[in-house]
């Protein structure tokens, strides 16, 4: 227990690095008259990720879904070529 309130205080005493500063990616485009240039922060994937991946998922199981239900409406079908007419 001492050992561990040791490792607690001394913890406290280092404090906290310092958080580096986040370096943007710079894109530039040239052409002959208009000169671009994009940054992007990179926290900026991130952020997407936490926004698309719940919609891709349900994009996805949705698709997933419907193609079980039209596999199994097929196969439960006969086709068009076969059966007798009355």
């Amino acid at each position: 227990m001492k050992q561990r309130k040791d490792n607690y205080r001394a913890a406290l005493q280092r404090g906290q690095a310092e958080p580096q500063p986040h370096t943007p990616k710079v894109t530039t485009l040239n052409s002959r008259y208009v000169r671009i240039t994009i940054e992007l922060d990179p926290e900026l994937q991130r952020h997407l990720d936490r926004w698309t991946a719940p919609t891709v998922a349900l994009l996805t199981n949705t698709g997933t879904a419907a193609l079980r239900v039209l596999t199994a409406f097929a196969a439960g079908t006969p086709s068009s070529g076969t059966g007798s007419r009355t």
